[in-house]
């Protein structure tokens, strides 16, 4: 009679879930599986069909399948620029972006790179929205934008690198939202320093503002926070300096009353240019 050991009975058990993983490993579908065999003009004409029919994941898996299989093919470069395309109608995001960034890494010269430079853009842009914004009852300028400043940095590149672009134009147009946008962000960050007693950080992002963002409408308000932030430096000259810049750039700015300046967060008198 032979007795187990608990060595024994741990290896039969670990020779058993082997078995098990294996026997289902075999039965189950692997999407790329069943593309075995599948010559590359029907993989893309099935896709082409997929896409045309609104089945993001049906060409996205056939898609796939040809950028995996036929790396070379006569319907590689399209097949990679349609990917990008089923990607983001699927609101993957991510992997739109990927999928763009890799298309523009390995065809940098194509012709389609400008619409693959867009796509990354337009990921970007979608990924930094929120249905709450078109309501108004949230002000994304107060979120984390790092997804809006990925979009403004690829809009930035495309308009810079494909002026001709037909994609330029919106481009341009989204670079001004998310200018704006940005330089906004940035501002709440400088109020929370006043608030808080930080007045050089209050001012040098004031000062940023002015430099990264020179056509946005915030930098009115930029300057009145550095302004704000001399006053509380009790840097009085350097404040009355920049208030003339104020005073000449947005004489009706509300927290001007003619030429006197009146702080908002810092405990300090009204200063008058």
């Amino acid at each position: 009679m032979r007795v187990s050991t608990p060595a024994t009975r741990l290896i039969a058990l670990l020779l058993a879930a082997a078995l098990v993983t294996g026997c289902a490993g075999r039965s189950g579908t692997d999407p790329q599986d069943e593309f075995d065999g599948v010559a590359e003009r029907e993989l893309y004409e099935e896709a082409r069909d997929a896409l045309e029919a609104g089945r993001y994941t049906s060409a996205i898996e056939r898609l796939e399948a040809i950028d995996t299989r036929f790396p070379f093919g006569q319907h590689a470069e399209q097949a990679q620029l349609e990917l990008i395309y089923a990607y983001y109608e699927s609101r993957d995001w991510e992997a739109t972006r990927a999928a763009a960034s890799r298309f523009i890494r390995l065809h940098p010269t194509h012709p389609r790179a400008d619409y693959a430079l867009y796509m990354r853009g337009l990921a970007a842009w979608q990924a930094g929205r929120f249905s709450l914004e078109r309501l108004r009852l949230i002000d994304i300028s107060k979120r984390d934008l790092g997804a809006s400043r990925d979009a403004y940095t690829d809009f930035r590149e495309l308009v810079s690198r494909y002026p001709n672009s037909e994609y330029a134009p919106d481009a341009e147009q989204r670079i001004v939202y998310l200018r704006n946008l940005l330089a906004r962000q940035e501002l709440h960050v400088a109020d929370f320093y006043l608030r808080k007693g930080a007045y050089l950080a209050a001012v040098e992002r004031g000062r940023w503002v002015i430099e990264n963002y020179p056509e946005s409408e915030a930098t009115r308000d930029a300057l009145a926070t550095m302004v704000e932030g001399y006053l509380g430096l009790d840097m009085r000259d350097r404040a009355r300096e920049v208030l003339d810049v104020l005073i000449e750039n947005a004489p009706d700015h509300a927290q001007l009353r003619g030429r006197t300046f009146r702080p908002r967060h810092v405990s300090a008198q009204s200063l008058s240019a």
